[in-house]
This record gives C-alpha cells, sequence and structure tokens, in this order.
C-alpha cells in the first residue's frame, strides 16, 4: 500500500519532533546517532529498531524535503580520528508535514497503552 504524499510513518513523525526539540535547546543540526540519542528515552524509540532503519527513514524525510543536510567538513572528522558525519535540519516543510501528522493522529501519552490513551 503506498502512502500519501506528504503523509509521515511513526518513525519520521518522531525523528522530526526530536529534531525540532534539540533545535529548541540550540542545537541547529543534528547528525543520526544524536537524533537516535534524542529519540531513545521517549515512547517512539520502539520504532528504531536499528541504525539503518534511521537513516533509511532520514533518506526519505532527506528526499521528501522534509529535512536539509549536508556533510561535515572533512578534515574536522580526520582531525577527530573518525568517518564524516551528515548533520539533518528540519525545513518549513517538515514542520508543517509534523503538524499536518499531529492533527490527523491522535497523540499517545508517555506510559500509557495506546488504547488507554483514546480514553
Amino acid at each position: 500500500m503506498r502512502r500519501k504524499a506528504d503523509s509521515l510513518v511513526p518513525l519520521e513523525a518522531s525523528i522530526l519532533d526530536a529534531a525540532l526539540d534539540l533545535r529548541r535547546h540550540g542545537v541547529k543540526e543534528a547528525h543520526g546517532f544524536l537524533l537516535a540519542k534524542e529519540m531513545r528515552d521517549r515512547s517512539a524509540a520502539k520504532l528504531l529498531t536499528a541504525y539503518g532503519t534511521l537513516y533509511k527513514a532520514l533518506g526519505r524525510l532527506n528526499k521528501a524535503g522534509f529535512l536539509e543536510s549536508n556533510w561535515e567538513d572533512p578534515q574536522i572528522a580526520a582531525d577527530e580520528g573518525r568517518p564524516r558525519r551528515r548533520f539533518y535540519s528540519v525545513t518549513l516543510a517538515g514542520q508543517n508535514a509534523l503538524a499536518k501528522h499531529r492533527e490527523t493522529v491522535p497523540q499517545v501519552r508517555p506510559n500509557l497503552r495506546p488504547w488507554q490513551a483514546m480514553s
């Protein structure tokens, strides 16, 4: 089944939400591992079954225009002895898609089972 354009699956919504939360705390761009750490303590963390799942979702969000991305300076990574990181930031389209997602999908309160959130 194909999904509608501009719609989000729960993992994608969680990624956008985490990126916006980081932005509110002064982090303008975040790499995938930082987003995973931000999501880890949230109820949606169960959606992240593997880092491959995260990076595929980041790719879809980037391709859809909900995220912008850029690679860090290779010299910074070389100086720190690690691979380069790709940094992501939420676009206005991503903010709008997340707002639309929140309007159409009931929000589950933390520590409640999905059927309890409906009451």
